[in-house]
């Protein structure tokens, strides 16, 4: 009985203490209200307790608020370092960049705005929509620039009006075109352009990511100038003429790109299909595969010619043979003349001409062959006599100058 009654008084003891006699103050438990009752059957004590928990949102609020409280009075309460210490660690950083620098950086977040980049400092820099690429963009993520992205950005503002650097992607993409177009230059290379628009002197075209200008004269296509809106949004070879960035100048050759495409088929004495396209008072342009050519009054008949209307007109078709090539400027000369069986044959009769052509082409070219096999054989004669008579030469130019005369004279001869 003695036992019981000491734990029924231990028992009592922790209902008047609280929560915290039973040693839960730090538990879900904490603050709850405890009532105790005992019942004895003699040779047992049941004891009974009942508690009430506060309500758990009001507790939440009130340690948050005590919290608070606690940082606006000891704001670095628990900290391990003091300002000071703070201050000289960051010091022993470079934050500081320039308009031009390349930096690197990891996207942390975007929007249909642009983006927001890390590089290391104080503050996040800012990528704009219209500097992610040298294309229109309507998410920079289609350029591959997600949250988490590492990539290289060049600095073109170090302050806008939210106090952030501005970055570019666009900068750099573009500084890389205009080295390749050099490059290609160099190379002397075909490459594809789109035509964007026409202005009085040419077109506008989609070079490479730059604009570039394609002057009337240098495109293959006749009738270009007449109708420009024709070839509007289509796709053509281009060959660079001048690649200047100090003066933004890009200037490009639609002809010399269309020739060296087609340069295999048209060698010297080559016979091509044509289309008269137009018919000048000095000869007709012909179309030979995209390519145009000319086909002087000289070169179409050995019997002389007045008017070439009387021969040629606008969509006719004819074999023409290649009789010279200028790379430089994309011009070819044509002629219907060397492909004559007899004199006169292409006013007379073209079609016997036309019949003819690849036999009459492989004699011109037969005869080309033996003149310049001749001419190198001419070459190297001439060359072995020169190599042979230099002493004779000179003794000649030595008499001729009177060089002894000047020494009979007292005057120094070297």
């Amino acid at each position: 009985m003695a036992a019981m009654a000491a734990a029924a008084q231990t028992v009592a003891a922790g209902a008047l203490l609280g929560s915290q006699g039973f040693g839960l103050a730090n538990s879900r438990f904490a603050g709850a209200q405890f009532g105790v009752k005992g019942v004895s059957n003699g040779s047992r004590l049941s004891c009974r307790t009942t508690y009430t928990i506060p309500k758990s949102r009001q507790g939440l609020l009130e340690e948050a608020e005590k919290r608070w409280e606690a940082a606006l009075e000891s704001p670095l309460a628990g900290v391990q370092f003091t300002n000071d210490e703070f201050a000289d660690a960051l010091s022993k950083y470079d934050f500081s960049f320039e308009i031009g620098d390349m930096v690197k950086g990891v996207v942390f977040k975007s929007d249909y705005n642009g983006a927001l980049i890390d590089i290391g400092a104080k503050a996040p820099a800012y990528l704009p929509m219209g500097e992610a690429c040298i294309h229109k963009l309507r998410s920079v993520e289609e350029v591959g620039l997600y949250p988490g992205t590492e990539e290289e950005f060049v600095v073109i503002k170090d302050d806008d009006d939210n106090g952030r650097m501005i970055l570019s992607l666009r900068k750099i993409q573009y500084d890389l075109c205009w080295e390749r177009c050099a490059q290609m230059l160099a190379d002397d290379v075909v490459v594809r352009g789109t035509i964007l628009s026409h202005n009085s002197g040419g077109f506008v075209v989609d070079v490479e990511g730059l604009r570039g200008f394609v002057p009337f004269s240098q495109v293959s296509a006749r009738g270009a100038q007449s109708n420009p809106e024709e070839l509007l949004n289509k796709e053509i070879p281009l060959k660079f003429l001048e690649v200047d960035e100090e003066r933004t100048r890009l200037v490009l050759s639609n002809r010399k790109a269309t020739f060296a495409e087609n340069q295999s088929a048209f060698g010297i004495g080559s016979v091509v299909v044509g289309t008269v396209q137009t018919v000048k008072p000095y000869g007709a342009f012909i179309d030979i595969g995209g390519v145009s050519g000319l086909l002087h009054i000289s070169q179409i008949s050995h019997d002389r010619l007045t008017t070439v209307e009387t021969v040629l007109s606008p969509g006719d078709k004819l074999k023409v043979m290649i009789l010279s090539q200028d790379k430089d400027r994309g011009r070819i000369s044509l002629s219907t003349k060397k492909l004559e069986p007899t004199p006169g044959d292409m006013l007379r009769n073209p079609q016997l001409v036309y019949e003819k052509a690849d036999e009459m082409a492989k004699t011109f070219r037969q005869r080309v062959a033996q003149a310049e096999a001749a001419a190198r054989a001419e070459e190297l004669r001439l060359q072995q006599e020169a190599g042979f008579g230099v002493r004779n030469d000179f003794s000649t130019v030595d008499d001729s100058l009177g060089i002894d005369s000047l020494g009979s004279l007292g005057l120094p001869v070297e």
